[in-house]
């Protein structure tokens, strides 16, 4: 499964002063990647599920991870990727995700 989205960067709250950074999945896409993902059996640590992410010119592999609160799967964006992409808090990126699990 291929998600493509933009979506604007946010810092979690429970740790502003460590600036985990993050992007919102949309909500359809994480309604789908929860079903999909059920038929598998339990999900590893937090409910996550393993993804290779591309944005602009910078990919790797990590985790998305359910947020009740949103509604839907939430991506770290490491600071490497923003500061290789010049992103920052607030700003949207283009965001391609690949389910790997």
């Amino acid at each position: 499964m291929l998600v493509e989205f933009d979506a604007e960067l946010w810092v979690w709250d429970a740790r502003r002063d460590e600036s985990w950074t993050f992007v919102t999945l949309p909500v359809d896409a994480s309604d789908e990647i929860r079903d999909r993902t059920a038929a598998t059996g339990p999900r590893r640590g937090f409910g996550s599920v393993r993804v290779r992410v591309r944005v602009g010119a910078s990919s790797w592999t990590t985790s998305i991870f359910p947020d009740a609160g949103r509604g839907a799967y939430v991506l770290p964006v490491k600071r490497a990727v923003r500061t290789a992409e010049s992103l920052a808090e607030g700003d949207t990126a283009s965001v391609t995700v690949e389910l790997l699990d």
